[in-house]
């Protein structure tokens, strides 16, 4: 039984030009922590992510999510989540301040983790391998699929579960073999050219094959020369992804996108707007087949279905620290199973609780096993970091989703 909750605060300066991207040239990495103490002795630990002001917001909403849980044993909790998930998300008071997104989004996203953490920890396995395990009705039951239906009924949801079953057996290899990571701090924003070219050379030498630039500078020569920079010094057959962090208008996206594709970009990363589908939909269609990765800043299942209709995303890259938590996170997974789209999170976990989630998307649902993003930054403050050997990620085997924090 849940016997009491508590949230904390917690800021880690990077400086050094760490974490800088076009808009935010000096982030403070910081997490909204919820813990559920439950009367076991464990503690559900679970996470979301800011920039440093405001975090102190996510954490009083998410008091008044976790609260809603006391009393609760876990197993009672997770037995019908998604239907609790439906009721703390349109809580006819907080809702107002959404709807599912901003503050009360990100709140109801740390509790939710916290619940699989303590769920996962309370059955003695890695939280990849409890979703694994689950029964496709069970697993289904923890989702909340409202405002899908007319893409995404319970019924398809459980037939798609179902028809990737098999070749289950084969996919489960990759926790033996490790899953593939990219090198995303190669090339922040406000890195010397030589700082990158060195970081590049790094990459390359321990074994990453794909890695990351930030673009969205006021010149974008600069953009533009230190993406073919990149190219020169990782190599043809390195896949690089270039990533605007929502920087350009839609006509200067056009522009310069066009005249990116020259050095090959494998991705152009959120190149304006988030909540702009239809922009995103025509600066698609004009730079195809370079393709489009959406949803670092997208906030619900909602309109990243959005996205999938219109077909302008090439790579869902949905991250459980920004949306709902890891319900929605499944539940946009099986959205992009339907279109065919692969899930390539962000990571404003580190990759902490998403290395669990990738493997669940390729072993449970058949996603394409790409790559996941790796930032090193915060590894020192996790109790289990995450393990990169060769730029790939180790297969995690604590109990829970790897997200306690040495606080």
């Amino acid at each position: 039984m849940i016997q009491h909750t508590s949230t904390k605060d917690v800021r880690y300066p990077l400086g050094q030009g760490a974490g800088s991207d076009a808009i935010h040239r000096d982030p403070i990495y910081s997490y909204a922590v919820t813990q559920l103490h439950d009367d076991s002795g464990l503690t559900g630990t679970g996470l979301a992510f800011t920039l440093g002001e405001g975090n102190d917001l996510v954490c009083k909403a998410a008091d008044f999510y976790a609260a809603q849980l006391k009393g609760k044993d876990i197993e009672e909790v997770m037995a019908s989540f998604g239907h609790l998930f439906y009721q703390l998300s349109n809580e006819q008071q907080f809702r107002w301040l959404g709807p599912h997104k901003g503050v009360v989004h990100l709140a109801l996203a740390s509790v939710t983790n916290a619940c699989y953490d303590l769920w996962a920890k309370k059955r003695g396995v890695p939280l990849w391998k409890l979703l694994i395990d689950l029964s496709p009705e069970a697993l289904l039951n923890t989702l909340d699929l409202s405002y899908l239906e007319d893409e995404l009924t319970r019924e398809e949801a459980l037939a798609l579960l179902k028809e990737n079953h098999a070749g289950r057996a084969i996919r489960e290899q990759i926790t033996a073999a490790g899953y593939p990571g990219y090198d995303t701090s190669i090339g922040w924003f406000n890195y010397s050219d030589d700082k990158v070219k060195e970081n590049v050379k790094k990459a390359v030498a321990e074994g990453f094959t794909a890695m990351k630039l930030k673009v969205g500078s006021a010149d974008p020569e600069r953009d533009i020369r230190r993406a073919n920079m990149v190219r020169e010094a990782a190599g043809d057959y390195v896949k690089i992804m270039l990533d605007a962090n929502q920087q350009w208008t839609l006509p200067q996206a056009l522009e310069i996108c066009s005249r990116l594709r020259h050095m090959n970009p494998y991705w152009i990363e959120e190149p304006t707007h988030p909540d702009d589908v239809l922009a995103h939909h025509q600066l698609a269609t004009a730079i195809a087949p370079i393709k489009l990765a959406l949803g670092e800043h997208v906030p619900n299942r909602v309109i990243f279905k959005n996205y999938l209709q219109t077909k302008c995303a090439g790579f869902i890259q949905v991250d459980a620290v920004r949306v709902g938590g890891v319900s929605e996170f499944i539940t946009i997974s099986l959205l992009c199973r339907k279109f065919g789209v692969p899930v390539v999170p962000h990571v404003g976990d580190m990759g902490q609780l998403h290395q669990h989630l990738v493997l669940f998307n390729h072993i449970a649902l058949g996603n394409e096993a790409l790559f996941l993003e790796h930032i090193p930054h915060l590894q020192q403050h996790f109790r289990h970091p995450v393990s990169i050997r060769g730029g790939v990620y180790q297969t995690p085997q604590e109990p829970g989703s790897s997200c306690d924090l040495i606080i």
